[in-house]
């Protein structure tokens, strides 16, 4: 079975092929085979006009599993600062009005929370998943990372907001938050186990053997 992750992010796609093979119930399997959408049929990509992360998530979903006839996964995530009410949300990738723009989005965000003592840079890496399969069956799973922001970036792995989120986990390990790795400083491994894009995929990971069997 070819499932599609519905995405033009090859290191998202790597994420959940990376998740698919370490899990027990789906590992050495030679039935599942995990691809992104340059290896699908082509299709007009859906415009992402939800308002919030489930909406967009089921959008994108839906419209690969009409358009190419397989089983797809969406994701939709992004980071939500208490300070900020829950922004960036939806618009983390196009929050300084440039979609996919990493550096201009982390030095906005940044310049916005520049009087922000640590104490109230709370936030959470949100990511919720949609499973659509072609025939209308659907399910929707959520998956939450706490951290806080840093006041400047650090680390050079991952994407996004990454070298800006230190995980609550990695600084009650470490003792302080300037001791503490951000999620750019984590092996993919240990992103998967503890991010949130890893905690929403990996939820989903009993409909596929469901799917499979």
């Amino acid at each position: 079975m070819q499932i599609l992750l519905a995405s033009n992010n090859s290191k998202k796609l790597a994420e959940l092929q990376r998740i698919v093979a370490d899990n027990e119930a789906l590992a050495g399997r030679g039935d599942v085979e995990i691809i992104g959408t340059a290896d699908a049929p082509a299709y007009d990509e859906p415009v992402e006009d939800g308002r919030t992360f489930s909406d967009n998530a089921l959008i994108k979903a839906r419209a690969g599993a009409r358009n190419t006839g397989l089983v797809t996964i969406a994701d939709d995530s992004g980071l939500a600062v208490d300070e900020l009410a829950g922004m960036p949300g939806v618009l983390s990738a196009r929050w300084c009005g440039e979609h996919g723009n990493d550096a201009a989005n982390n030095e906005l965000l940044l310049a916005q929370l520049a009087d922000v003592p640590d104490e109230r840079r709370s936030c959470a890496f949100v990511s919720v998943c949609a499973l659509v399969t072609p025939d209308g069956q659907e399910h929707v799973v959520e998956g939450r990372w706490e951290g806080q922001l840093l006041c400047s970036p650090r680390g050079e792995n991952g994407f996004g907001y990454d070298p800006l989120f230190v995980p609550d986990a990695e600084i009650e390990r470490a003792g302080s938050i300037a001791q503490a790795r951000s999620s750019a400083q984590l092996s993919p491994e240990e992103k998967n186990a503890a991010s949130h894009r890893g905690k929403a995929l990996a939820q989903l990971v009993p409909v596929l053997v469901d799917l499979l069997d």
